[in-house]
Parts: structure tokens; sequence; C-alpha cells
């Protein structure tokens, strides 16, 4: 996606060589009418597989979903928490994920009614890059007995593992804009 990719290079900050920071307009400033353009490629990419849900983790993924859900015609969203609350019920499927962001494993867990078995489910995420979020999403659904038609993303980092591993399991990734490395301090990107 070609607005997307302009505004990796224009905003995007690389920290060492393996970090792309783009929360100027993508995950905690977040520039709306981009936000929901994602989400209409997003839609259109994926159109044809007719989810009955979209599935994402807290936080930064909510507003990606949300966006592709609304183009999808309010297709409903069901975000992972990554902490369990008093009013949580106990019947929950819950994997274990860690975040490459934030260095630290996390429980993510969703309430099984919400996720009922047979439902057919989009993952979208804002970011791909070492796969733990989507798999543990994936492991979600799985245990409620869903199948995942496939996965949208926002930025895939090409050049870590997440991508390819999730693609050798037949998942279909459609991922808005691929990061295949950073070097000398800028952000490379794939062509279309």
């Amino acid at each position: 996606m070609q607005e997307l990719k302009e505004a990796i290079a224009r905003d995007g900050v690389c920290i060492g060589q393996d970090i792309v920071k783009v929360d100027m307009f993508l995950n905690h400033r977040i520039d709306t009418g981009l936000m929901f353009r994602m989400g209409e490629e997003l839609a259109k990419r994926f159109a044809d597989a007719k989810p009955d849900l979209i599935l994402t983790v807290e936080a930064s993924g909510i507003a990606l979903a949300l966006t592709t859900a609304r183009a999808m015609g309010d297709v409903p969203v069901l975000f992972a928490k990554k902490a369990a609350t008093v009013v949580q019920s106990p019947d929950v499927a819950q994997a274990s994920v860690y975040s490459f962001t934030h260095k630290r494993e996390n429980i993510i867990r969703v309430d099984k009614k919400f996720l009922p078995k047979g439902s057919r489910v989009l993952i979208v995420d804002d970011f791909l890059a070492d796969g733990q979020a989507c798999q543990g999403m994936m492991a979600l659904c799985a245990q409620t007995g869903c199948e995942v038609i496939g996965i949208g993303i926002g930025i895939e980092k090409g050049f870590m593992p997440g991508g390819k591993n999730i693609r050798a399991m037949g998942v279909n990734i459609q991922s808005l804009a691929v990061v295949t490395g950073i070097e000398d301090g800028k952000i490379l990107l794939a062509d279309d």
C-alpha cells in the first residue's frame, strides 16, 4: 500500500537493526484517515474469505481490526486480552505469547463464548515480526474449534521469521507494507 509505505519512509524511525518505530501515525498517535484506508485495503484483500469475526490482540492491533471490520460491513471484532480481570469468565482460551516489542511473555486470553466453534476468523494486527502474536491467536482459534481464514497485517518485518514461518503452515498472510531491512539508519521497503 503506497500511502502506508510513504508514511513509513517519512515518519518511521529505526532503533538498532530490528525496531521500526511508527508510533507517530500507527500505534500511539493514529492517523485516522490512513488507518481507515488500511482497513479498506485489508477488506478488499479478504473480501472473498467472508469472516464471521476479526480477532486481534490488545492494544495496538485494535484500531486496524476495527477499520477492517467496518470496511467488511461491520464484522464483529474480538481482542485477546493480556491480563485477567475479575469480571472475565473462567471459561477462556489462552496462549503464551512473547512480545518482541515489550520483551516479555504475555498470556493472551479470550472468553470462549466470544469465539464460537466453527467461526471463520480473520486475524488482524498492526505488526508481524517474529510471529508470536499471530501464532498465539491461531492457538486460541484452534482451542475453540475455529477456522483461521487469513491474517491481515499493517507492517511486516520481512527480514524476521514470523511471516515465513506462518506462510509455511499454509496461512494466507496479506501485509500492507513489508520492511526488508534497516540499513544505515534507513528503513528499507519491498516493492509491491
